[in-house]
């Protein structure tokens, strides 16, 4: 199932926005636009925004009005800016976009070039969400029950996923696991989209309230917990979707591996630590309603943020397409980061 695609000059989306009650398909033209659908969550996963904003980077050279070669890369440099700031926390984001604008200053025909580079990194993903599977399958105990976190499958991805790529490849490998889905508050991407692709799937799976996972992993009912990342520091602290932090600490105490699965472009070599990955915060409308029904009293003062940062400490490893990540996190993810480049570099478009 492709989360996000191109068609006649659109780039189409699936409407995370309005799952599990309606499946749509949306459409956009403008980069801008793009940009907007992005902040608003109609579609949200670090890799799938990381290809829309490849998407939109085409769709701004395609759309661009610019008589020179330095002024269309003006005017690519201009989208750039737009789609980056569109979430700031997921670094796949800026990681494509960047990609795309540096082919963009090589190439003699750059509407064509960034048109077919965005549809390579599309397709790569897949591939890339396939490797992460199949290497994170082998880390899943048998008959595992495994604590998911938010969504991270196909609708997180340009297809297959990420941890839930994970759970997926198990299953298909024979392995018979069941997975408990928190619910994620306040955007309840765990009942609304993770439910429903393992309902899809046929995959077991019970939904609970995220209170609710301490007291499973103290009953044993818990054998490993797996979400995805937004951003990977150089040093191995996660920024994953707000919530992750709690279970790897809970997982820690109870003796429970917990495993981060990150493509290698969500791994930020800049960041020295997670202290250096910027937080985003989003409308507290999120927190104080829910489907469109008020929960909260009137003009309720709300913090909400929209990831936390796990610290190394907390995690077993970090699952990425070249292989699984263990302490030293430095030396492991940096190993992975160059391995990852070098491949993307061998395949020629």
């Amino acid at each position: 199932m492709r989360t996000i695609w191109w068609d006649g000059g659109q780039v189409m989306m699936i409407n995370q926005r309005i799952l599990p009650l309606e499946h749509a398909v949306v459409s956009y033209n403008d980069y801008h636009a793009v940009a907007t659908a992005i902040t608003d969550m109609v579609i949200r996963g670090a890799p799938a925004i990381g290809a829309a904003g490849g998407f939109g980077m085409a769709l701004a050279a395609q759309q661009s009005t610019a008589t020179s070669r330095d002024e269309m890369l003006d005017d690519l440099v201009q989208a750039k800016q737009v789609l980056d700031a569109a979430r700031p926390t997921a670094v796949n984001l800026a990681w494509a976009t960047s990609r795309l604008l540096e082919l963009a200053a090589k190439s003699d025909d750059i509407p064509s070039a960034v048109l077919a580079e965005a549809q390579r990194l599309a397709d790569q993903d897949v591939e890339i969400n396939r490797r992460m599977g199949a290497n994170g399958a082998a880390v899943v105990p048998h008959g595992a029950n495994i604590l998911h976190h938010c969504n991270t499958g196909s609708l997180a991805t340009v297809d297959y996923g990420t941890a839930l790529g994970v759970v997926r490849a198990a299953w298909e490998q024979g392995n018979p696991v069941h997975v408990w889905v928190d619910e994620t508050r306040p955007q309840l991407q765990g009942a609304r989209l993770t439910a429903w692709e393992l309902m899809e799937a046929g995959i077991p799976m019970h939904l609970i309230a995220d209170n609710a996972a301490g007291y499973l992993m103290l009953a044993g009912k818990v054998d490993v917990v797996i979400f995805g990342a937004d951003r990977v520091a150089a040093n191995g602290d996660v920024a994953n979707k707000v919530g992750s932090y709690k279970l790897a600490v809970l997982a820690k105490e109870n003796g429970i591996p917990c495993y981060s699965v990150a493509p290698a472009s969500t791994i930020d070599l800049n960041a020295a630590t997670g202290d250096d990955i910027p937080i985003e915060e989003r409308d507290p409308h999120e927190v104080t309603h829910i489907g469109g029904v008020q929960i909260a009293p009137d003009d309720v003062p709300v913090y909400n943020p929209a990831f936390d940062v796990t610290p190394h400490r907390y995690i077993t490893g970090i699952v990425t397409e070249e292989g699984v990540c263990y302490p030293p996190f430095t030396e492991s993810l940096r190993c992975v980061k160059e391995a990852a480049e070098a491949r993307i570099k061998e395949v020629k478009p």
